[in-house]
């Protein structure tokens, strides 16, 4: 997509186990992300099915209609709400006319957008070869067979298995120098041992760059985008003379496509090998429980969810609350939750220390720094003891 607000369509499928809100909330996010490329979505356009259609995502006649609108519109692209098959983005191709872009597909483009050092550069690579390389049929379908070179037998390859052959040298390549950069990585980590290291993980966009800055009194990038941040950005941190590493990492997301997961799993090891997390949560999101979902089932895949965890609700100053009428007999919904009564919901049902802040106007700060300081203290006292015992001594010969 280009700069120039490319306009386009979305297409989700609702199935039996997504509610209307979860399907509007979907594609909320779709749009946000397709807005990310500095795209902006017209319409939407979704069909109730019991799984998605193995041949064309959504049924044929619901293609039709997409078809004769983005005609009758003259609309750019198609963004579909899943990861497509090549066969899926074929025949859908065939019939729409247009360019077609997948969910998965967007999320690659937003991380090559982002991506800054060499690192992320060779990651979001890497995930983007290993995406194209089973789709080459569809890009090369309109090409003939070349024919074979002066004094050379049979007929020669065809387009596709050059290219194939290409992009997995390009994947062996990259798969080398990633290699390469995760062992520096491995070095830089073992290089900070003597500290305790605390991970800020969570749904993108939720404020993680902007808690980073607050904490570290740094400047990372911080924008009202998905996926602001992609590198990750270590800093040192000291409460009350109690240093400590703080990370700010890569946001995850609903349907993370699996190549990036691959691709990115030194950057997840930094997760994974923390000694602290901070899940921060945007607690104005009318989707944030099922966000949270979506963290710890990540945090299980990559074996981080039974690491000391801190739940930050942030954007407090953002949370939205309709009180209801006393005569009012439907049961509440979330949004009719003051602040106060949901503290007390999820202090009561959650097991991790939690805290309420806003990380914008500074909220709450002295209350999280002191949450803070305990956990990271009772950590660095079991894992450096000895350290432990000169700190102490330090503290009372210069009381």
């Amino acid at each position: 997509m280009t700069e120039e607000r490319d306009r386009c369509v979305l297409v989700g499928v609702q199935t039996p186990y997504v509610s209307d809100e979860n399907l509007k909330e979907y594609f909320d996010e779709l749009a946000f992300l397709v807005e990310t490329l500095d795209a902006i979505a017209v319409k939407t356009f979704s069909q109730r099915l019991q799984m998605i259609d193995s041949r064309t995502y959504v049924g044929t006649g619901k293609l039709e209609e997409i078809r004769e609108y983005i005609k009758e519109k003259e609309i750019e692209w198609v963004v579909f709400d899943d990861e497509l098959s090549p066969s899926q983005l074929r025949n859908i191709e065939r019939v729409l006319a247009c360019n077609v872009l997948d969910r998965t597909q967007v999320i690659l483009n937003i991380f090559a957008k982002r991506a800054r050092t060499s690192h992320a550069k060779t990651q979001v690579a890497l995930a983007e070869y290993k995406y194209m390389l089973p789709r080459l049929t569809r890009m090369w379908t309109h090409l003939d067979r070349q024919k074979g070179g002066l004094n050379m037998r049979g007929p020669g390859e065809t387009q596709i298995e050059t290219d194939r052959r290409i992009l997995l040298s390009k994947i062996s390549l990259l798969k080398e120098k990633l290699v390469k950069l995760d062992k520096q990585k491995t070095l830089q980590r073992k290089n900070r041992e003597s500290l305790v290291r605390v991970a800020l993980v969570g749904y993108t966009n939720v404020g993680k760059s902007t808690m980073m800055n607050m904490l570290s009194k740094s400047e990372v990038f911080a924008e009202n985008k998905l996926f602001a941040t992609l590198d990750t950005t270590i800093r040192k941190v000291v409460i009350e003379n109690l240093p400590f590493l703080l990370t700010d990492t890569v946001g995850f997301i609903r349907k993370l496509p699996e190549t990036l997961m691959e691709s990115f799993k030194s950057t997840l090891d930094e997760v994974k090998e923390s000694d602290l997390l901070i899940h921060v949560v945007d607690i104005s999101h009318p989707d944030f429980e099922n966000q949270i979902s979506v963290v710890n089932n990540t945090l299980r895949e990559i074996g981080a969810i039974d690491k000391p965890i801190i739940i930050v609700f942030n954007k407090i100053d953002n949370y939205t609350y309709i009180k209801k009428d006393e005569d009012d007999l439907t049961p509440k919904e979330k949004i009719n939750f003051s602040l106060a009564e949901l503290k007390q919901t999820w202090m009561a049902k959650n097991d991790y220390p939690t805290v309420f802040i806003s990380a914008a106007n500074k909220e709450n700060i002295e209350e999280l720094k002191t949450l803070m300081y305990n956990t990271i203290r009772s950590i660095h006292i079991k894992i450096y003891p000895y350290n432990n015992f000169l700190y102490e001594t330090y503290c009372e010969e210069n009381v």
